[in-house]
Order: C-alpha cells, then structure tokens, then sequence
C-alpha cells in the first residue's frame, strides 16, 4: 500500500508537471514568435518596405509636377568647376604703388551643357573680365569685402555675357583660385 500511494503521489506528481512544463513552453515558443514578427516588421519599416513612404513619394512627385516645376528640386546637380586659364594679368594706373593683378579664376556651373557653352565663349568672357579687373581700386582689393564685391561683379560679368550669347547665364558661381597683387 505503501508504494500504491507512492505511485499515485508520483503520478498526480508527473501530471501536474507535465501541464506546467508544456505551458511554459507554449509561452516561451509565443513570446520567440512575436519577437521574430516584431523584428522582421522592424527591418522592413526600416528599409522603407512598410513604412508607407513609397505613397507618400509619389503623391509629392506628382504634386509637384502639376505646379510645372515651378520649384527647384531639393537635391541639386554637382557643380562642374571650369577653370579660366591662363590666369588673368592686368595693369593698374602708372601712378599707384600696386602695378600689377594677376587672378586664377574657376567658374562653377550646376548645368553640363554649359561648361561646352562656356567654353565656345570663352574669348568674350575674357575680355569683358580683362576690362572689369583693369577698372578695379588696388586699395579696396586689399579688403576681403573689396575681394568679395569684384567675385560678385565677376559672377555678374560672366552671367551677362552668357545671357547674351546663348539666351541661359549658365553659370552658378565664381572662384578666385588665385589672386596676386604687385
């Protein structure tokens, strides 16, 4: 009798077990499943698979192409640096200490057809900025702002002849790359 009650303790013993341990089991396999899904939903919102931005993407797109392109894109083109060589020297007044400038000047267009236009105007481009630089103050280039105002007055140059030649100015920017006065 003694090991008919010690055979049933331990068969109530194991069955009760037996619940327990296959509960915990169906927990531990549910909570890896869930952080399987949650993880795989992650790196798909996170490569932009799920997150819905491929609607949003296209709705923006079209928006802005019914306003004509009115605006410019966000993102802009490299800008092409085109360098004006040779350097530019001009003279100053017989009078002046400083005699002589001499200017690198890089010019930088966004648009690639233009660097070809640049290049096939390259004489009036030049001549119209031998003509600005001899006109210059050897005194006020000494100052960065005098330095900044012939750059801004450069730029203007080269957008006016541009604009004349080929209809589009074409160019962005301007870069003095060196700049030698004596």
């Amino acid at each position: 009798m003694a090991q008919e009650d010690d055979l049933e303790l331990d068969t109530d013993g194991g069955e009760a077990q037996k619940p327990k341990s296959k509960s915990k089991l169906i927990i531990i396999i549910t909570v890896v499943v869930l952080l399987l899904g949650a993880s795989a939903t992650a790196t798909l919102m996170l490569s932009g698979i799920l997150s819905g931005d491929q609607e949003d993407d296209v709705a923006e797109q079209t928006d802005s192409d019914n306003k004509a392109g009115k605006k410019q894109k966000k993102t802009k083109a490299p800008l092409n640096y085109l360098p004006m060589d040779p350097p530019f020297v001009v003279n100053f007044n017989a009078d002046a200490e400083v005699r002589f400038l001499q200017i690198t000047v890089e010019v930088g267009t966004r648009n690639p057809d233009a660097v070809d236009l640049i290049k096939e105007h390259r004489p009036a481009i030049r001549n119209s900025l031998v003509m600005l630089f001899g006109n210059q103050d050897p005194d006020t280039l000494n100052t960065r702002e005098g330095k900044e105002t012939l750059r801004s007055e450069t730029l203007a140059e080269i957008q006016k002849v541009m604009t004349e030649e080929t209809g589009d100015a074409g160019v962005d920017s301007v870069f003095f790359t060196s700049f030698v006065m004596q």
